[in-house]
């Protein structure tokens, strides 16, 4: 018992100066009140073993409530609780209670976040070494063939030299397409904001793709806006975004029409590139700007593309403070559309 108490009187010893301060105020009472030092003395003893009995209760309550937050959080640390419910302090804890919550689901979704993050980067080394390797095996099949004699049959060797060529295209585009997202995603990437006529800046976009579709056999229509439009953003960088989309646009369309045009509201522009292709399924809509993810893997590798420039496109979007949207019906077409302020 005495073990006990003395550690208890141990605990609440952080409340000694107070203590002090309340039996030094109590003496100073007494001695003016009480006339008869007889009585001053048996009254400040009695006073003195109930502010020790006082003291032996905090330092009780104390230690009970630290080791119920040892427990709690020590139970935190071993995974014993799988979510906040589980968490319970006494009712004077509540509000620490409360705070033990918040911590306890931050940190399991920062550890969630993190295994995302982990999953992802496996992934995307996986992706990048399939995607590199791809053209270096075509590349040196190619050249070996040539090597070996090939180089001197004229119905073979410019052909497989126009092959070579192609893939060390595809290749570069892979790397600069990798270079582009590492760079958007460090925060590195350097934004050039500033109005311009988004009518001139579409036409000449327009323009020079026009000889894609009608190689395709597909109508590329461009719906012209007032002159005077300006928008708000970064031309190169949206130059990107523009010929990532309507690329796509033909790629994915096998009759009928890709159009392009603009709704205007009070504050933006609302762009929109709409074609009458393949569609995308529903399950595959929120993927599809994720690297490397390919809807239809055999016709995306026929169509070609990096699998990155829907990544991009979505960073560049995100950059001027807007968000791509996507509607799409399997065999009616699809429909993306993003924001700029006028």
């Amino acid at each position: 018992m005495w073990n006990e108490l003395k550690a208890n009187l141990i605990s609440s010893k952080i409340y000694s100066k107070e203590f002090l301060v309340f039996i030094a105020l109590i003496i100073i009472l007494i001695s003016f009140i009480v006339d008869k030092i007889i009585l001053v003395i048996p009254i400040i003893i009695l006073i003195t073993f109930l502010s020790l009995a006082f003291l032996n209760f905090i330092g009780r309550k104390r230690d009970e409530e630290l080791n119920e937050i040892k427990s709690i959080v020590s139970g935190i640390r071993n995974n014993e609780y799988k979510n906040p419910g589980e968490i319970i302090l006494n009712e004077n804890l509540v509000g620490l209670q409360n705070e033990i919550k918040l911590m306890f689901e931050k940190e399991k979704s920062d550890i969630e976040y993190l295994k995302k993050l982990e999953r992802m980067r496996t992934e995307f080394l996986a992706n990048v070494s399939h995607e590199l390797r791809t053209p270096i095996f075509a590349i040196q099949g190619y050249i070996e063939t040539l090597l070996n004699g090939a180089i001197y049959d004229n119905k073979v060797n410019k052909n497989f030299l126009e092959k070579a060529n192609q893939h060390t295209l595809n290749l570069s585009n892979l790397l600069n397409d990798l270079i582009d997202i590492s760079m958007i995603e460090s925060g590195e990437m350097r934004m050039s904001y500033r109005y311009f006529n988004i009518d001139e800046y579409l036409k000449a976009i327009i323009e020079e793709l026009r000889p894609i579709a009608d190689e395709k056999g597909i109508e590329l229509i461009y719906y012209p806006v007032r002159e005077n439009l300006k928008l708000f953003g970064d031309k190169n960088k949206l130059r990107q975004v523009f010929i990532n989309l309507i690329t796509n646009a033909i790629k994915y369309t096998e009759k009928g029409k890709v159009e392009v045009l603009i709704e205007e509201d009070p504050k933006y522009g609302r762009i929109i590139i709409r074609d009458t292709g393949i569609g995308i399924k529903e399950e595959d809509i929120q993927r599809i700007f994720e690297r490397f993810y390919r809807v239809d893997k055999a016709r995306s590798k026929a169509a070609g593309g990096t699998g990155l420039g829907l990544a991009i496109v979505k960073h560049i979007v995100e950059a001027h403070g807007s968000k791509i949207e996507v509607k799409s019906r399997l065999e009616a077409g699809s429909e993306f559309s993003f924001r700029l302020k006028k």
